[in-house]
């Protein structure tokens, strides 16, 4: 039987909440599918660490991961420490050393969700954004001089190189290959950022060359966010920089209806670190303890970490549970207009899973 060891990273507010619930849905299915167990080590890293200690994470935080199948991980940020000091201490101090290049976000409209689009139903909407997650606008090069002074400075750089971006546009297109529309939009703002994204949408169209059957077509990111809202059934697979995909991702979840359904894998392809795993909803403190969080963002993700550690059918059983569940509106969590609470959610999805027989 095959066991997976599993870091557990729940983070600040409702990280909490939603990667426990996450575990307990992880380890029904296991008992349910069978064939695999999963291990999780369980590390209380987060904003809490950093007002006991001054770190978001131990120095040898990395270490003691590195040798894990995969990364869990809730969220991060808290109202009382700088939000760039716990992104950068934690959820960007794992993904930049272990070279978790492609952030992968699926966006669909989910059995009993509608989203604020007029007439969009699920065959119009239905998603993949791949976010180059390691340099680009977060590169993390720059400074600040002169502080409080008149002519104080501050840059922040976007890096892009050609190495970078190449093998994120390999990996998009990869993907729009695997899916059965097989076309790939390419976000750009190279008619004002005329040297990076210039060379962003070169490689674009060399990577190209190199996958004939898949159509592909160029979008500036202004433009994007009108063709998101205005002509959904008309993209697929998207790749964008880290900042435009950071962004345009978020607007996606929310046209599929909420923050809370939306998850994310952040990968290194190569697997010589262990990739992570997280919804996109963020840390939420203003809901966070009141057992109401939505945790299916978090099962959402859990389906991408099983698919990578090659549980295709584990995957497909739990996306089936998630879909059962959302498809009730009394097992709608406010975010999506409901009363249901994190426990009757994950309940529930526990018992899908168990009434599951295929």
């Amino acid at each position: 039987m095959k066991r997976y060891r599993i870091a557990a990273i729940p983070g600040d507010g409702i990280g909490q909440e939603v990667i426990a619930a996450g575990i307990e849905v992880l380890q029904a299915l296991a008992k349910r599918a069978g064939g695999f167990e999963m291990a999780f080590d369980h590390f209380d890293w987060g904003s809490e660490h950093y007002k006991r200690t001054g770190a978001m994470m131990p120095a040898d935080g990395r270490e003691r991961i590195k040798g894990h199948d995969a990364i869990f991980f809730g969220a991060v940020g808290s109202p009382d420490v700088p939000d760039h000091v716990s992104l950068w201490g934690l959820r960007l101090a794992i993904c930049q050393p272990f070279d978790q290049y492609a952030n992968v976000r699926p966006t669909r409209l989910l059995p009993g969700i509608r989203g604020p689009l007029r007439d969009v139903g699920p065959a119009d909407l239905d998603w993949v954004i791949v976010r180059e997650n390691s340099e680009g606008e977060y590169a993390g090069v720059g400074g600040r001089v002169h502080r409080g002074l008149p002519q104080e400075v501050a840059t922040d750089v976007s890096i892009m190189t050609r190495a970078g971006v190449a093998r994120i546009m390999r990996f998009a297109f990869a993907l729009a290959r695997s899916r059965p529309r097989k076309t790939l939009t390419v976000v750009t703002k190279s008619n004002a950022q005329r040297y990076a994204m210039v060379m962003w949408d070169e490689i674009a169209a060399e990577v190209a060359a190199e996958f004939p059957d898949v159509a592909w077509d160029k979008m500036l990111v202004d433009a994007m966010t009108m063709r998101m809202t205005m002509r959904p059934a008309s993209l697929d697979t998207i790749v964008a920089s880290n900042l435009h995909a950071d962004i345009l991702s978020d607007l996606a979840a929310a046209l599929a209806g909420s923050l809370g359904i939306a998850p994310t894998a952040n990968l290194n392809p190569e697997r010589r670190f262990p990739s992570m795993f997280e919804p996109i909803h963020g840390s939420a403190f203003d809901i966070a303890g009141k057992g109401i969080a939505n945790p299916i963002g978090t099962f959402w993700t859990a389906t991408l970490m099983l698919e990578h550690l090659g549980e295709r059918p584990a995957a497909e059983r739990l996306m089936r549970a998630i879909e059962r569940v959302t498809a009730d509106p009394a097992l709608h969590t406010p975010d999506l207009g409901g009363r249901a609470t994190t426990g009757q959610v994950t309940a529930a999805a526990v018992a899908a899973l168990a009434g599951d027989n295929r």
